[in-house]
């Protein structure tokens, strides 16, 4: 295969639709938008109008917020971490930290830390150094022989 014969699969690109450009065209002369009244001029949004009447989205109370500045925590649980242990894609006998499961594939990228969950059992012993962990993840990984150490996230820059 050579650049020059590069080329899209058959019908992964679709033509843009050139409207206004003729009769010949099919979307000539009204462009597709239909002979007169609000939706045929330029300028018009109406997407939530509902005839003059308070819309629907205006009369649903408001409940709540969304914290602007809020942790995001990459999530993993505990079976998970079994798991890739068996698979020896993580090595038990050293510390598990954040940059050994992302290097194990376990995280994909850490955001503002890594926080360990319960779900699943974890039988071997491990040391794991994460900036979150639930209590009965804790628990877990005690009753498993290992310790499980909660660092404080990295400062933002």
């Amino acid at each position: 295969m050579k650049l020059n014969e590069l080329r899209d699969n058959p019908g992964a690109t679709k033509a843009r639709k050139r409207v206004g450009r003729g009769p010949g065209s099919g979307t000539g002369k009204t462009g597709g938008r239909g002979i007169k009244g609000q939706k045929s001029r330029s300028g018009v949004a109406i997407k939530g109008f509902e005839g003059g009447q308070m819309p629907l989205y205006q009369r649903l109370p408001k409940r709540g917020f969304n914290k602007p500045n809020r942790k995001a925590f990459a999530v993993v649980n505990l079976g998970l971490i079994q798991k890739f242990i068996d698979a020896k894609k993580i090595d038990a006998a050293a510390a598990i930290t954040e940059d050994v499961l992302i290097e194990s594939g376990l995280v994909r990228r850490k955001l503002d830390g890594i926080r360990v969950l319960a779900k699943g059992e974890l039988t071997a012993k491990a040391n794991i150094e994460v900036t979150g962990a639930s209590k009965s993840a804790v628990e877990a990984v005690e009753k498993a022989g290992g310790s499980l150490t909660i660092k404080a996230p990295a400062a933002a820059e």
